[in-house]
């Protein structure tokens, strides 16, 4: 990791959950109106292929807080979150003399927890420091019978997120605000829900989306044939509750969720900017993972396809370049290299500075994302070398996609020998980055033991089940 010799005062890292990186205004959208994070775009740098680590709430944020992959520190799954361990980028600002601040959802395992903050406001973290136990027994799944929620769900009105969003952004709006930001240089996570599920937003905003201007899913379903793929769409068997005009109507109410969240991130620069600090702060913009959408008959996250594994990621302050779109490959876990380059501290993490890559926007740096949680009856390690992409299957038959040819994958050369050269590169690339066999091993050995601690498969059946985290008090 490169460090600066230039010091900024403060970072304000915004997260949303759930973000499709296609639905953004500055993204070419052709109805999600977005005019906060577009202006947030023209005055720095949007990044267009950053991907999650992992395609699911806690080992993407896991990941997120420690600068490092999923198969290296172990958070595999949705109750294997962060315990602080490895130390992370709020631990390295905060061993520097920053304040430290989250608010909102962390997903980390417990407030018991060092996680690095100096104080934590209305944290969201796992459901009774378990998370989602059902999602363990991957070979031998726990039927997944909340997937009727989702649809169910659907509607317009306020809900426990929309609710719980409104107050962290009052909290870290009047913290903002306060002059005291100006006696020491802070770093604040401010952590929103929106457009997580469930699918219904506040009727001011879902008023901007008639239903008749509610475009169908970009990509027609299908019954998946890879059988790691069709395996999750089994399990995660959302599309089994919709049927067209639901799929309008929850598209409707999550586009809608998305102006939730920018008015929400427009309020934060406002109090930012009221301060006087935005000429000193550094901004960046993110989500945890994406959203299906409906795509592929397909809904929420946790697949390897570009609409769940892709995130947004702006970035604005000092030293970045204005108005600019950079196509090189970025992660999230460039976010703590980041942060930790800004407080010229020290962080062991394979990301790298966006402030540097905007900097200098050519790169042959791969991406990559890995999943192993519920649904998956192998692990899937996704891998992006200039205008290809892989998914390895541990086991299985890979997936390949030519993304300048096809960027919705939808020709699946994973097994054709035209393109062998290139997919064999993408293999060994992937091979020197993680060894995905010891990966894979590792993974279901740990989620084997957590299951024999919580009284094996059938008792897990009967443990507290959940869509979505229960917000906090």
């Amino acid at each position: 990791m490169t460090t600066s010799t230039t010091k900024l005062s403060n970072v304000l890292v915004i997260m949303s959950d759930e973000h499709q990186r296609r639905a953004l205004g500055s993204a070419g959208h052709a109805v999600v109106d977005t005019p906060n994070l577009d202006a947030l775009a023209r005055s720095g740098t949007r990044f267009t292929n950053c991907w999650t680590p992992s395609p699911i709430c806690v080992p993407a944020r896991a990941a997120f807080a420690t600068g490092r992959w999923v198969h290296d520190i172990g958070n595999w799954d949705s109750a294997q979150a962060y315990t602080g361990n490895p130390p992370g980028w709020a631990h390295a600002m905060r061993d520097v003399g920053y304040d430290v601040l989250s608010f909102g959802k962390l997903h980390h395992r417990s407030t018991a927890d060092d996680d690095g903050f100096t104080e934590r406001v209305l944290p969201m973290n796992i459901v009774g420091g378990v998370g989602w136990l059902q999602g363990l027994p991957r070979r031998q799944p726990i039927p997944y019978d909340e997937a009727h929620e989702l649809a169910a769900d659907v509607g317009v009105g306020e809900t426990t997120y929309t609710r719980y969003d409104r107050r962290i952004n009052e909290s870290a709006s009047t913290w903002l605000r306060d002059p005291a930001r100006h006696e020491r240089p802070w770093t604040a996570f401010v952590s929103l829900v929106a457009p997580h599920y469930p699918l219904s937003a506040p009727e001011e905003f879902a008023a901007q989306y008639p239903l008749s201007d509610i475009p169908p899913p970009e990509i027609a379903p299908a019954d998946h044939q890879h059988r790691a793929v069709g395996a999750m769409q089994r399990f995660f068997h959302y599309g089994d509750f919709f049927d067209d005009a639901k799929v309008t109507e929850a598209r409707a109410a999550y586009f809608a969720l998305c102006s939730f969240m920018d008015d929400h991130v427009g309020q934060l620069l406002t109090a930012l900017d009221a301060n006087d600090l935005g000429d000193d702060t550094l901004v960046i913009y993110t989500s945890d993972h994406g959203e299906m959408l409906g795509n592929r008959g397909l809904w929420c996250k946790s697949f390897m396809f570009e609409d769940s594994v892709g995130v947004p990621m702006i970035v604005r302050g000092p030293g970045v370049p204005q108005g600019s779109t950079v196509e090189a490959n970025v992660n999230l876990v460039d976010v703590a290299a980041t942060i930790a380059t800004v407080g010229q501290c020290s962080l062991e993490s394979p990301g790298e500075s966006l402030i540097h890559r905007a900097n200098n926007p050519r790169s042959d740096r791969p991406g990559f994302s890995e999943y192993h949680d519920g649904g998956s009856i192998t692990g899937s390690f996704a891998l992006r070398l200039g205008e290809w992409k892989l998914v390895h299957h541990e086991d299985f038959e890979p997936e390949f996609y030519n993304l300048a040819e096809d960027p919705d994958e939808l020709i699946d050369l994973g097994t054709s020998p035209r393109v062998a050269v290139e997919r064999d590169r993408c293999l060994q690339t992937l091979n020197d980055l993680v060894d995905t066999k010891a990966a894979n091993t590792r993974a279901f050995a740990d989620q084997g033991v957590l299951v024999d601690q919580h009284g094996g498969r059938d008792a897990l059946a009967d443990v507290f089940r959940f869509n979505h985290t229960p917000v906090p008090d």
